[in-house]
């Protein structure tokens, strides 16, 4: 997120929003005619590889999907030649990895732009997604309040940063040991945002626009699930915490969701969910970072 200054990140988010009323009201047009993106996989996914790959399509270009075993990132062959070969062949790399040194590494090497679909450090996507929701939803993105109940993970410092550029007030409620990263968090600070770190989530929602829950144990961790599903008690987001938020604040996941651990089946299949609008906006708001950086689309 920290590569998008704020009037870009604002740009993309107005952009994915045109696109998507586009889409919606019959417009094609094939802005990413001949285009091709190299979709790089570590990890399975349905949203990342579906919008991804239906986004291309929608703009004209086309995507080719990289598994696990197709390259074997780094064990077949070097993550730099995987870069260099990529740049004679696509126009932009997509990649879904484990570690975050593996996109740096590909950024580092390639000729052509690089997104992270998701790495273990950021998921920039899912919070440009979010970003967009907002707007949608309030019309501003400035002077909301952004409560995130659980881990603090990847997703939660592309959320730092997006809400730091964005004039968005942000609160993290966790137990003690599962704060953000440290750096993130003074990097928010340093941008001008508003950011907090506090236990109680019945605090942290009290005066939440938007409430954020993700999956206790991500990818990569299933071996610490037991230990976080205990660590974790009291941080589900259920009809009980939602009693001490603003009765006009809306909860979203990034999916996807573990029912019945981080969130219930009453609150996620209920009218105060955002969180498959937010999914949708994963196709437009990626079609924006696609056409920026493939075709350098003037924002907004």
């Amino acid at each position: 997120m920290d590569d998008l200054s704020p009037a870009e990140t604002v740009g993309l988010l107005k952009l994915a929003q045109k696109l998507k009323r586009d889409w919606n009201n019959g417009v094609r047009t094939r802005p990413l005619e001949s285009q091709s993106l190299a979709m790089i996989f570590e990890k399975p996914s349905l949203r990342t590889r579906v919008t991804f790959e239906v986004g291309m399509t929608q703009l004209g270009g086309n995507a080719v999907y990289l598994g696990p075993g197709d390259i074997q990132v780094g064990k077949r062959e070097s993550v730099g030649d995987i870069a260099r070969n990529l740049s004679r062949w696509v126009q932009a790399i997509m990649a879904r990895t484990f570690s975050h040194a593996t996109v740096l590494e590909l950024a580092a090497n390639a000729t052509i732009p690089v997104i992270n679909a998701l790495s273990d450090h950021e998921h920039p996507c899912q919070a440009l997604a979010f970003g967009q929701l907002v707007l949608e939803r309030r019309g501003k993105l400035e002077g909301t309040n952004v409560t995130f109940v659980g881990d603090g993970n990847n997703v939660v410092h592309s959320l730092l940063l997006l809400t730091a550029k964005t004039g968005v007030s942000f609160t993290i409620a966790c137990p003690q040991g599962y704060e953000p990263n440290g750096e993130v968090v003074e990097r928010c600070r340093a941008l001008g945002g508003r950011c907090r770190v506090v236990r109680d989530p019945a605090e942290a929602v009290a005066d939440a626009d938007f409430i954020y829950t993700d999956v206790w144990a991500s990818m990569g961790q299933e071996a610490e699930a037991e230990k976080r599903k205990r660590d974790f008690a009291g941080y589900q987001v259920d009809e009980a915490l939602l009693a001490h938020a603003p009765k006009s604040a809306l909860v979203t996941h990034c999916l996807p969701a573990h029912r019945g651990e981080e969130i219930t089946d009453g609150v996620i299949d209920g009218p105060r969910c955002a969180a498959f609008e937010e999914a949708e906006n994963r196709l437009h708001v990626q079609k924006a970072v696609l056409l920026y950086l493939m075709k350098r689309e003037p924002l907004p």
